[in-house]
């Protein structure tokens, strides 16, 4: 079956066309839950548990736009649902500069990149993905996690410079942060 076909098996709640539509994005959605949380057991849960809202929701796909965004998109909510539900994200009031910038020397290997990211403290790391893969908007952001702005604003911030001195940490350099 192409994905077409396994989009309107799922919609008429066949079991099969569930568990092959599941196969095909169990890798993507895993790694998509990963880079939000910092264990693989918290991430296998909202795995778990988006998967289930996907298979509820799929008769609202409309196919308008791609199947992968779609599903993305009700991974992405699922998870920033969970964040929401959690105190930590309330306003932060630090002076840290609005604007950070992380320049990353050759010989960085990507793993190690993955792996600072996820080991940044949550409510950095949720804000950093969000704003840098996810591509959303400091409003965006405020309005998905019901924060301010500047608390957006200044969450991406401390994520960069946590990740800078990582790096610089790593890379051996002593060289002053970037702000502008």
């Amino acid at each position: 079956m192409n994905l077409e076909q396994i989009i309107q098996g799922c919609q008429k709640k066949d079991i099969l066309a569930q568990e092959q539509l599941y196969r095909h994005y169990v890798g993507k959605m895993f790694a998509l839950c990963l880079k939000y949380v910092p264990d693989r057991d918290t991430a296998q849960d909202y795995l778990q548990d988006a998967f289930l809202l996907v298979f509820d929701k799929i008769n609202q796909f409309e196919n308008k736009g791609s199947f992968d965004s779609w599903i993305k998109r009700v991974f992405i909510n699922h998870i920033l649902q969970q964040f929401r539900k959690k105190s930590y994200l309330a306003v932060v009031d630090e002076n840290i500069p609005e604007t950070v910038e992380v320049e990353i020397e050759e010989g960085v290997p990507p793993e190690f990149l993955l792996q600072i990211v996820q080991e940044l403290p949550e409510r950095y790391r949720l804000v950093f993905n969000l704003y840098v893969f996810e591509n959303f908007s400091h409003q965006e952001i405020a309005d998905a996690l019901s924060i301010n702005i500047g608390t957006s604003k200044s969450n991406l911030s401390r994520a960069k410079l946590i990740l800078k001195q990582k790096i610089e940490d790593y890379t051996g350099s002593s060289k002053m942060p970037q702000i502008q």
